[in-house]
């Protein structure tokens, strides 16, 4: 068997394993390999993120002319919406990602990776192929995550993530069962596609958001047509003739869905009820590991675990911070150093790219009380900034800071309303340098955008907010 030897070998190449493998090499003369089973650039190129964004920007843009005087209103053209996704993916070709990594220095093994040992894998090619991959000095593992499907839907062969990324035979009626991001944002580009579309949450809509996010997100969904069950349960489903014929294709005949409302029939069946880390098969056995080990980082030190595998917040954003403290770490140890890493934990922000949108960072009103603060919560319309107000003649959504009571730092901020994403990362520094609220009074908002949102929100905090805490 060939075997091969790099300094640290990265097991999956999604964005979370390239910025791993970069980071842990750059300017070090190490070397190092990635490998990678399918598509270089992972989910989040190909099947997640950029695909989901391709789809719903022109949609968004095509809401916007309807409610927006001086305009002509635009229309969703459906085979063009699917040819930008097309276009976005690169038509599932990973090329320019296998260029751009060898270009800066990556070594790509394409194949099945299996731990065999200490920094050992073993990586069996599409082919049937075995080599042999040693790492000197690291194994990352940033394998992903793949769609949770309990037993009792496995045999209908449910649509998985992909499928509603990937889309080619719009289905006439699709049942979504699930509340999060997935299943919000998939409504609206399936149903932006012309499908009638029904969403079945077992609880409300984007339950790890503040209460008032999810509601704003549910009446924009009822809007434009999509029926939405919050509290219902599933308690079965069955299928004719299930059949895999491909990722995005209807997958066999008609879909029954038994739920504490009754029974819906639908043409397929979209399930988006979370996601687990992917380390089955992946030879943990043969280092004496086990998959809860991977989760709780409980690991040699020459193996490390980033993204989603780590089993945090199933975030591109977030397995990339990761990837590069890692990285870091690697590269400082083999120079006998210790890389720099802030005292205070990064919070993980988030944008659903819904209308409205979402974006938050840090901790809810609740969590921030469950973990014992005394907050203060300060809350106002989106439309209270002008910046805001000129982007529709109607602007739907809140936002909310959330306060610590004591020492003046923000703990968390919610954004609801139109490109409220690219407010979030003010938010974001804020809590990580720990700068109080009575400072960011004076980082002065320019006129008129969206960012006066935050001096409305300061504005309506309590006097004493505006100066320092007593000692």
């Amino acid at each position: 068997m060939e075997t091969r030897e790099y300094d640290v070998v990265v097991i999956g190449g999604g964005p979370v394993g390239e910025n791993a493998a970069q980071y842990a090499v750059e300017g070090t003369g190490m070397t190092a390999a990635i490998v990678e089973r399918e598509l270089l650039g992972g989910e989040c190129s190909y099947w997640a993120c950029m695909p989901s964004k391709a789809l719903l920007r022109p949609i968004t843009v095509a809401d916007t002319t309807a409610d927006l005087p001086g305009v002509s209103t635009a229309h969703v053209a459906h085979k063009a919406l699917l040819e930008r996704r097309d276009d976005w993916v690169s038509h599932y070709d990973d090329s320019g990602q296998v260029s751009w990594a060898e270009g800066a220095g990556l070594a790509v093994v394409r194949g099945h990776g299996r731990l065999t040992g200490d920094r050992t894998v073993r990586v069996t090619s599409p082919d049937g192929e075995d080599v042999l991959v040693r790492a000197r000095q690291a194994v990352v593992i940033a394998t992903g995550s793949e769609p949770h499907v309990p037993g009792e839907f496995a045999d209908a062969l449910p649509w998985g993530s992909r499928d509603a990324t990937g889309v080619v035979e719009v289905p006439d009626r699709l049942v979504i069962i699930g509340g999060g991001v997935v299943a919000c944002e998939a409504a609206v580009w399936m149903a932006a596609l012309g499908s009638s579309v029904t969403v079945l949450a077992r609880s409300r809509l984007l339950g790890r958001s503040e209460p008032f996010a999810g509601e704003a997100v549910l009446a924009s969904l009822r809007e434009r047509g999509v029926t939405v069950h919050v509290g219902c349960d599933v308690t079965g489903v069955r299928r004719s003739a299930p059949a895999a014929t491909g990722v995005g294709r209807i997958h066999g005949g008609a879909v029954t869905v038994s739920t504490t409302r009754g029974e819906i029939e639908a043409d397929e069946l979209l399930l988006a009820i979370g996601r687990s880390p992917r380390l089955d098969d992946l030879g943990l056995d043969s280092v004496g590991l086990e998959p809860s080990d991977v989760t709780d980082g409980r690991l040699p030190e020459w193996l490390h675990v980033v993204g989603d595998a780590s089993g945090g917040p199933p975030l591109t954003h977030w397995g990339k911070h990761q990837a590069r403290l890692v990285g870091a770490r690697i590269a400082a140890a083999v120079a006998g150093e210790v890389a720099y890493e802030p005292d205070r934990a990064a919070p993980v922000p988030q944008v659903v790219f819904t209308d409205p949108e979402v974006a938050s960072v840090g901790m809810t009103e609740a969590e921030a009380r469950d973990a014992g603060h005394d907050v203060v919560v300060t809350r106002v319309p989106t439309s209270a900034a002008s910046g805001s107000a000129l982007l529709r003649d109607h602007v739907a959504g809140q936002c909310q800071l959330v306060v610590d009571a004591r020492s003046h730092l923000l703990l968390g901020a919610t954004f609801v309303g139109p490109e409220v994403a690219e407010l979030v990362h003010a938010a974001t520094v804020a809590i990580v340098g720990g700068v109080p609220v009575h400072v960011l009074r004076h980082a002065v908002a320019s006129y008129p955008t969206a960012s006066e949102l935050w001096l409305r929100l300061l504005e309506d905090l309590p006097q004493d907010f505006r100066r320092p805490p007593a000692p």
